[in-house]
């Protein structure tokens, strides 16, 4: 693959993704921080023994970490790539709920959102391991 200044298809995907990630990230942790409790589903709080607002700060954070580490810690892609993948998978029984409930969230105001937001989660998981894997 020819590169541009060192740049490659996958590092720019990277970025990219690093980008939405940490972007994600400050809104769970700032203007969207409300909205977002409307994903997390009772039962989640029960598992994990704490309130709403406490998994969406928790969320928010591990956003911000996991996309500023996509760029920060090249020698360990692979392994935070996983990690990606890993969240986009543990997010999702919150978007199936939303979606189940019909609730509007920062972003995700109809019905048709809240159902192709559900597709998008497979995508997000193979762009999370594509870009992370060695050439």
């Amino acid at each position: 693959m020819p590169r541009a200044r060192g740049l490659t298809i996958r590092s720019v995907a990277r970025g990219v993704l690093a980008l939405l990630l940490v972007g994600a990230g400050v809104s769970h942790l700032t203007w969207g921080r409300r909205g977002y409790r409307i994903v997390v589903p009772a039962w989640a709080t029960r598992i994990l023994h704490t309130d709403k607002d406490a998994i969406v700060v928790a969320s928010g954070a591990a956003e911000v970490l996991l996309g500023t580490a996509l760029i920060a810690l090249p020698r360990e892609r692979g392994r935070v790539g996983a990690a990606v993948a890993a969240f986009f998978v543990a997010v999702f029984p919150g978007n199936v709920h939303q979606w189940r409930t019909g609730r509007a969230a920062p972003g995700l105001n109809t019905d048709r959102a809240r159902f192709v937001r559900l597709f998008l989660q497979v995508p997000l998981v193979a762009w999370a391991w594509w870009a992370t894997r060695a050439r």
